[in-house]
């Protein structure tokens, strides 16, 4: 692997490279874990591509893998919307989004590059806010942005919006659950073209052309999360989106904050069921950079490199007996890796190939912290 660049930088991907991690995060069943647990079992990308097939097949299923031709077009896509795609570990890849379990392996980004080198602090809150929750959205992603911070969204309408449309002078990304190029919703448009016109930018995992779907929403809001160090609901009814982006941030280690509420909008109940449960109270700005400044002190000293990313090939097989060891040991309760080597006495190399197998072909879940569960109902026989 070729050394790393100045002062730490992490050195960039190859065109080779990026076509190669493209076409494997765009197969069939990959998703950002699997990726990366592809790549520092095989070494590269390329490798990882030509094993899949005959990984999944063990498992019992058959994936296709994205053609290059796909993902060249993709890419050319991108380039004439005046985008690039960013890696995981290259300097510009935002080095708090970085160290979460489910980094996008590649982001899409159109605009400056600027604003995911500094502190991010994220504002999410209802899409039917009232004047009063816009009014305070705005105050704070002002007053936030007055600080040197920049203001993280979804680009959605309400809240999101108003913390867009407050913090465009002084730095915004918008984070979107579809491709770069279906902007959502429609009415946002303008905003969307303004925040990259003055510095901003927009982010996504996902390819062009690509139509946000419902189950894209939480995907997106793990970015969202992600990218910041600490994460501000303003309004927020049960079971929205706004509370899957608190619980998505305390998961990756995140500040959560809340505004409070009347008891008597259903708008707040969400944001006074998260103060109750323990998050931070918010009245003004104060109350979330006293908080945030010894997390940024904090911060890993820099993001993950590429060449951290690629690991060294481990040649690895198992017999079938050892598969059968390592599915008997698994149930739906998530479990370490480590406890699945001291239950079957099998070497790690084995037992990550053999997970990436069942991973592959869809019978198991991985969850926080590298626990993996086998998926309900699949056969233990």
């Amino acid at each position: 692997m070729p050394p790393d660049g100045p002062e730490g930088a992490g050195r960039r991907l190859d065109d080779r490279e990026r076509l190669a991690w493209l076409r494997l995060i765009r197969s069939d069943g990959i998703g950002p874990i699997t990726f990366r647990e592809l790549l520092e079992h095989f070494g590269s990308a390329a490798a990882a591509i030509d094993a899949v097939p005959d990984l999944a097949a063990r498992g019992g299923r058959r994936l296709r893998i994205c053609p290059a031709e796909a993902a060249v077009a993709e890419i050319d896509g991108l380039e004439s919307l005046g985008a690039r795609l960013i890696g995981l570990g290259e300097a510009d890849y935002p080095s708090w989004l970085a160290h979460i379990d489910s980094a996008p392996p590649l982001i899409a980004l159109r605009g400056s590059a600027a604003p995911l080198a500094r502190p991010t602090v994220a504002i999410v809150g209802s899409r039917n806010a009232s004047i009063g929750g816009v009014k305070f959205a705005r105050q704070i992603a002002r007053d936030l942005g007055e600080r040197g911070y920049v203001i993280a969204s979804g680009l959605a309408r309400g809240i999101d919006t108003a913390a867009h449309e407050a913090s465009i002078a002084s730095g915004t990304v918008a984070v979107l659950a579809g491709g770069l190029d279906r902007i959502y919703p429609a009415e946002n448009l303008g905003l969307a073209e303004r925040i990259v016109a003055e510095g901003g930018a927009h982010i996504s995992e996902m390819p062009l052309g690509w139509e946000p779907r419902a189950r894209d929403f939480p995907r997106r809001n793990r970015i969202v999360s992600g990218l910041s160090v600490g994460v501000v609901v303003i309004e927020a009814a049960e079971r929205s989106g706004s509370l899957i982006t608190a619980r998505l941030a305390g998961e990756q280690g995140r500040l959560v904050f809340a505004v409070p509420g009347s008891p008597l909008d259903p708008r707040s109940t969400g944001t006074n069921r998260l103060l109750r449960d323990g998050a931070r109270i918010v009245t003004g700005v104060d109350d979330i950079i006293g908080e945030i400044e010894p997390m940024i002190a904090r911060e890993p000293d820099r993001p993950l490199r590429v060449s951290e990313i690629d690991g060294g090939p481990h040649p690895a097989d198992a017999g079938d007996g050892d598969r059968q060891k390592i599915v008997d040991a698994l149930g739906s309760a998530p479990v370490e890796i480590d406890e699945i080597v001291r239950y079957t006495g099998l070497k790690p190399a084995i037992i990550h190939l053999v997970l990436l197998e069942l991973d592959l072909a869809g019978r198991i879940s991985r969850h926080p912290g590298g626990r993996v569960s086998l998926l309900t109902g699949d056969s233990k026989g």
